[in-house]
Order: structure tokens, then sequence, then C-alpha cells
């Protein structure tokens, strides 16, 4: 028999074991390490997630910004509805009615007369409606500002300082003697960079196109619809005729609805009852002309609809606005082909015109 102490400990190799087949059988021990990512999913999921606390939201804005299906087109369409047959009807199963802009302002003076309202002098404001789709389906018209110069002035009550900046006795003179309320050059640029003068007191402000380059330092000091440029009529040489369009014009601005985005609305007034009809009347068209002059390029209506009101009276005054401007601009690609095509086709008759006269002058010339 064997005993313990003649027994011995063998140390086998750890090699790879030669088995069947001839394939290496590994008796190492294998790296089981968690797949990328599991630790730290496991970690956000570790993560509690903290409520945010919202505070007290007025009733009319809990609802601003989600989708409201109920919202009804504020475009309003009532060529459908038959005409009324008399002096007296339901609104809501006829037409409106149509009226002159002399009659419209006619009836706010009846309403606004000192048995009445007693306020004979009181302001008239023009609503106008666009529609504000653009080119494209999905593109919309942006919300714009403008100032249009009227014909015939009226107090507006608003804030209408001008600062005019020029170069030379002789614009500085110009712009002063039109009314404008500071004027200067270089000196009034320095006063700006030295905080001396507060730019926050003048809304409006002009140049004459001499001074440009000197008043591109004070370029980050104003606001960036209120540095002068041609564009929107602020850069130019006739500072009088710039000054009075800024000063007694009409300031506007035509916004989109947060809802109905292709639903904008401008609110202008034109002038004060106490001012001759025809003279109101001018104002209109020169303010329905500019607004116009922002139509988009497609067919179809930009201005839908013009209501004139004259606050307290709560009379909404429907007029036609297409006496004084196009009822639908022409502007498809199709029309845009044709009518350059039109032009070349026009323009070749032209050269042979000038050929074959240029021929006959030749051939007189060697007879």
């Amino acid at each position: 028999m064997l005993s313990l102490s003649s027994i011995g400990f063998i140390r086998w190799p750890t090699i790879p074991l030669m088995v069947a087949s001839a394939r290496l059988l590994h008796t190492s021990t294998l790296d089981l390490a968690a797949r990328k990512g599991t630790r730290e999913k496991a970690r956000k999921a570790k993560v509690k997630k903290v409520v945010e606390k919202v505070g007290f939201i007025r009733h009319d804005l809990r609802k601003k910004g989600k989708l409201n299906l109920n919202v009804a087109n504020k475009h309003i369409d009532d060529s459908w509805k038959q005409d009324p047959k008399d002096d007296c009807w339901v609104s809501k199963y006829y037409k409106w009615r149509v009226y002159t802009v002399a009659e419209a302002i006619q009836c706010h003076r009846e309403t606004h007369h000192p048995t009445v309202y007693n306020l004979p002098n009181a302001p008239l404001y023009a609503h106008v409606e666009l529609n504000m789709q653009a080119e494209k389906s999905t593109r919309f018209v942006d919300n714009f500002q403008r100032m249009v110069a009227i014909p015939h002035r009226f107090e507006h009550g608003e804030n209408r300082n001008i600062i005019v900046f020029a170069k030379g006795q002789d614009p500085l003179k110009e712009a002063k003697d039109a009314g404008a309320t500071l004027v200067g050059g270089l000196e009034l640029i320095k006063e700006i960079q030295n905080g001396d003068l507060q730019l926050a007191e003048y809304p409006f402000v002009l140049a004459h196109p001499n001074i440009l380059p000197e008043l591109v330092v004070i370029r980050g000091l104003l606001k960036k619809n209120k540095f002068p440029n041609p564009r929107s009529g602020t850069l130019g040489v006739n500072l009088a005729e710039m000054i009075e369009k800024y000063a007694h014009g009409i300031n506007y601005s035509a916004a989109k609805d947060e809802q109905q985005k292709d639903y904008g609305s401008i609110i202008a007034c034109i002038g004060k009852l106490q001012m001759e009809t025809n003279h109101l009347e001018s104002n209109l068209s020169a303010l329905l002309q500019d607004v116009n002059s922002m139509r988009p390029k497609r067919e179809g209506k930009f201005v839908t609809r013009v209501l004139l009101k004259s606050p307290p009276s709560g009379e909404n005054l429907k007029i036609d606005p297409f006496l004084y401007i196009p009822v639908e601009g022409v502007f498809s690609k199709k029309s845009a082909k044709s009518t350059g095509a039109d032009a070349a086709a026009a323009d070749e008759e032209d050269a042979d015109a000038e050929q074959e006269e240029g021929a006959r002058s030749v051939a007189k010339g060697g007879a």
C-alpha cells in the first residue's frame, strides 16, 4: 500500500488540451463584461424625476400655444348671401351693406353729434384686414411697420421727435426749416458716443448719404429698425420730404393673428371727423396704396376688407377698398413667362424692322 507521504503532488501544465478533430479547448476564465451602455442606463433609471411646479396662469393664457381646432375663420366672406331687399334686415342672413366713404363719414358724424356722443372731432380709424398668405402655402408675410405720407395733415397726438444727421450747411438748414427736432453732424455723433445725448427720446432717425460712413460708429447704439436706410425712407437726399413724411404721416403696423397665421389686420387713424370729406378720403387712399405695395407675389386678394370706425361708437361701416387699389395681383409664373416671351418677340420685331430700314438706306445710297 502507498502512504500519503510517498505520494507527491503533480502540477499539470495550464496549456490548452488537444481534443478530437484538432480543436483547442481553452480552460482559462472568460471576461463576461456588461454590454456597452448598460451601466449608464441603470444609473439614469435611479435618477428621480423632478416635477416642475407651475405658478398661477391666467385663464386666457392657459390654452396659449395649444392647438385649438374650434377657432372660427376670421376671413369673413358673405358673397354667397343675398342682398337685402329693404332698409331693415337681419345681418346674419344678408350681406353687409357697403357704404361709400362719404356715407360712412356722415354716419359717424351723426353718432358723434353733441346730442349723442358729443365728440364732433373724434378720430376716424381704418381697420384693414389682410390675407397674409405668401407665395407658398406654408409661408406667410412677416409683420411689418411703415410710415406713409398723406396729403392732408391732422393732429395725431404721437411723439414725432426727429433727429437728422448731415454734413454741410445747406442740408442742415433744409432739415431745420422742414421742422426737424434736432439737426447735427459729426459733433452730434460724438455727443451720442459720450452718452451726453439719449437717442430714446427720438423715435425717428433720418440721415443724408454724405454722413453715412461716419454714422456707422453708432450703429450698435441704434436699434436695427432705427438705423437710416433707403428701403424704409430714412436715408436720402430730399430731407424736407422725408421730414414731412415722418412728422405728419400715418404710422401703421400689420400683425398676423396668433391662431390664424393667414389673417392680418391694420388699425390706423386717417384723420378727424371735422376734416373735409374729400381730405379724409385722400388720406385713406394713400394708406391703402401704401399697404398694397407690400402685396406678396401671388394671385388673389391681399386686402380683403376695410371697415371705418370711430370710437366710442361700436359701428363698423364697410367700404369698398378696390376703388383705390386693384382687386387682385397677377404674379403667376405663367404670366411672367408669357410677358417675358412677349417682350422677347417685340425685341425681335424691332430688330427686324431696324435691319429692314438699314437695308433700304444702303440700297438708296447705292442707287
